[in-house]
């Protein structure tokens, strides 16, 4: 069994705790995601579509949130692949709730991964009922009848004018 030194036991916990602290952070977003979708079908359905743009927005600005973190995972997960310790060499620290720090990186990453699946599931029903919605709009603009349609505009004007004027003094 390797021993570590004390650096490079403050090193691993760091590179955990941050890991965690990230990946709770991408899982809160998820969630606000999620929820942001869910109103966002209600209002698919109410068809409001000032409160649908500005869940659009919202949505955008959530999903920016979401890959900036996703950027800053990435190499913090590497360091942790690196940094992990193998099987006897355990540098464990223990939260508030009894866990270890390394233990609630998997848990994390399967919870991330079930919401992930949610808002891509939330988002396949919403771009659904945006066809829908869509759809019945345009049924609705081919049934209106313009009542103009077969009337001559003022502004065109009858074969029978003049082409050449005579300017002669």
């Amino acid at each position: 069994m390797m021993q570590l030194s004390p650096a490079e036991l403050a090193e691993r916990t760091a590179v955990l705790r941050r890991l965690r602290t990230l990946l709770e952070q991408q899982r809160a977003k998820f969630r606000e995601y999620l929820n942001v979708l869910e109103k966002q079908a209600d209002k698919i359905e109410t068809e409001d579509s000032e409160a649908l743009l500005a869940h659009t927005e919202l949505e955008q600005q959530i999903a920016a949130n979401i890959v900036n973190l996703q950027k800053v995972i990435e190499p913090i997960e590497t360091m942790y692949r690196d940094t992990h310790p193998r099987k006897g060499a355990a540098a464990e620290r223990t939260d508030n709730a009894g866990e270890t720090d390394e233990s609630v990186i998997p848990l994390l990453k399967t919870d991330l991964e079930q919401l992930q699946r949610q808002v891509l599931a939330q988002n396949a029903r919403n771009r659904e009922l945006l066809k829908i919605h869509i759809a019945e709009i345009k049924d609705r603009l081919n049934a209106v009848q313009n009542p103009y349609r077969t009337t001559r505009s003022v502004y065109t004007h009858a074969n029978d004018a003049a082409s050449v004027i005579n300017i002669s003094v």
